[in-house]
């Protein structure tokens, strides 16, 4: 277990000593490092080295006590080599370091991609509708490539297991989600036993990212149809792709919609297509029939609000680093309500059953 940060945040004596050593060109001047505004799940932060040509960004777990199974930096870094050079663009890993005596956790280095990530409205609010829909389209391009990776061909036939993956899943979550509570909420019983009831078989068995969103791809500044890099692969395994899919449509925003708290609205605007559309650009891509999306959607809705949970009891105890977190507590009870708002309206009688 790692402590919370002081005013320092990283230990830069030490972690400069280590990648004088670990990197290929060592280090051309003092290191410096700057947290990066968004990674509220694993600290990221961004490292130069002065004058020279070195800039880097580390990921590392969060502060203070972590999920067994979770925030995996090896993990992470795993697939990122194991990808590097395939249809699924993602950074060079340049450095792991698996010696809890550097920085108090495992973390790893990676090159910068100079690019631009669209996280909240604010954001795709200065975009055209034509690039809206532009970037909707190659946000579907690297799903897909990723999907279609025979995981043996990259070296991750042995990294999990397809078969059980999504029960799995709600037992993990579930068991998450009883460790980490701030509060009793009567939704999570009731989800969690209509997606018990209503579990789908596995028909596309691959690679999962298992954060999929629109704001884990960074894209050109100048053109946000270029997707140069997709980002935070914490959660990657071997499972069932759709789930991916489902995830990425909790986050995809409708006008007329309850939208995510996360996002609050980011896609719900003029250029983006429908989220039934982008259902329909996913299948035709794979070039398989998608009957039905809402379990996993729902899934994803629950996952999503334990994950903001985590967050929220970290920041009680006054284990995280940065600004923001204030605010992912009031996120919880939404998300849920989200959740089951959408499998009461599902077509399928399972998951709308109580």
């Amino acid at each position: 277990m790692s402590t919370a940060p002081g005013d320092d945040e990283l230990d830069l004596a030490a972690l400069a000593g280590y990648l004088a050593e670990a990197l290929p060109g060592g280090l051309a001047g003092d290191l410096t490092s700057r947290l990066i505004a968004g990674g509220r799940s694993n600290p990221t932060y961004e490292l130069t080295d002065g004058d020279g040509d070195g800039d880097w960004i580390l990921r590392r777990p969060p502060y203070g006590a972590v999920f067994k199974g979770g925030h995996d930096m090896m993990r992470e870094s795993r697939v990122l080599t194991a990808l590097h050079g395939s249809a699924v663009p993602v950074p060079h890993v340049v450095t792991t370091c698996e010696d809890d005596r550097v920085l108090g956790a495992p973390f790893y280095v990676m090159d910068r991609i100079d690019g631009r990530t669209f996280r909240a409205a604010e954001d795709t609010a200065t975009l055209t509708p034509q690039q809206r829909r532009g970037l909707a389209e190659a946000l579907l391009d690297p799903l897909v490539a990723l999907h279609e990776i025979d995981p043996a061909d990259v070296g991750l036939a042995d990294w999990g297991r397809p078969d059980g993956y999504l029960e799995r899943q709600l037992g993990r979550w579930g068991k998450q989600w009883h460790a980490v509570k701030t509060t009793d909420r009567a939704e999570v019983d009731v989800l969690l036993r209509r997606l018990t009831a209503s579990l789908p078989a596995t028909q596309h068995p691959g690679i999962v990212h298992g954060d999929f969103k629109i704001d884990n791809i960074m894209v050109d500044c100048d053109d946000p149809m270029n997707v140069l890099g997709v980002l935070d692969w914490e959660m990657a395994t071997l499972g069932d792709t759709l789930a991916d899919l489902g995830l990425m449509l909790s986050f995809w925003d409708e006008a007329g919609s309850a939208s995510n708290p996360i996002t609050g609205g980011a896609t719900a605007m003029e250029g983006f297509p429908s989220a039934a559309e982008m259902i329909d650009g996913y299948a035709e891509r794979r070039r398989i029939a998608i009957d039905d999306i809402d379990w996993y959607v729902v899934l994803a809705d629950f996952k999503l609000a334990v994950i903001l949970e985590q967050i929220h009891a970290r920041h009680l105890k006054g284990e995280t680093t940065g600004d923001g977190f204030e605010d992912i507590g009031p996120m919880v009870g939404p998300m849920l309500e989200r959740g089951l708002d959408r499998a009461s309206a599902s077509t399928d009688p399972a998951l709308r059953a109580d």
